[in-house]
């Protein structure tokens, strides 16, 4: 079967998308599963919305394959944390139109600190990536992780 355009095409990132009130985020991802056009190229993309910070904060922590991220609307801080022993954390505060380069392996995050809904557009070198949420990964596992282990993992008193 051969290409056609709309192999290489994605409609729809321009429509609101709403967050999940509990994580705060939604991401809509563009991959070789819904834009053939991607495949062989080991790359895709997201486009975030997070919500608007009222009385709680929606803080991103993650680890995927994210190279880049690009505001389109709103305010972020966003940053990640070097490997050890530095473990040194580097942030900036990004607007409309605001570049921030991920590099690879690194936990990263970010959260919406505007006064409004915010979005971004992510690249990523992985065809199909996933997601790692630190804290779900390491506070929702199943079965749990013993209490003791998570205490002395994070240098906490029983």
């Amino acid at each position: 079967m051969l290409a056609t355009a709309d192999d290489f095409f994605f409609p729809g990132l321009g429509n609101p998308r709403t967050p999940n009130p509990l994580t705060g985020f939604i991401v809509t991802a563009v991959n070789v599963n819904n834009l053939l056009g991607f495949n062989t190229l080991g790359i895709s993309f997201v486009c975030i919305d997070y919500m608007h910070l009222t009385d709680r904060t929606h803080l991103i922590l993650i680890h995927v394959p994210l190279r880049f991220l690009v505001v389109a609307e709103g305010t972020l801080l966003v940053g990640f944390v070097t490997s050890n022993p530095e473990n040194r954390l580097f942030t900036n505060t990004l607007n409309e139109g605001d570049v921030f380069v991920f590099p690879e392996g690194l936990i990263h995050f970010q959260v919406n600190i505007g006064h409004s809904h915010a979005v971004a557009f992510a690249g990523l070198n992985s065809p199909n990536p996933s997601v790692i949420t630190i804290a779900n990964t390491v506070f929702g596992s199943t079965p749990p992780i013993d209490a003791s282990i998570l205490a002395r993992a994070f240098q906490l008193d029983s």
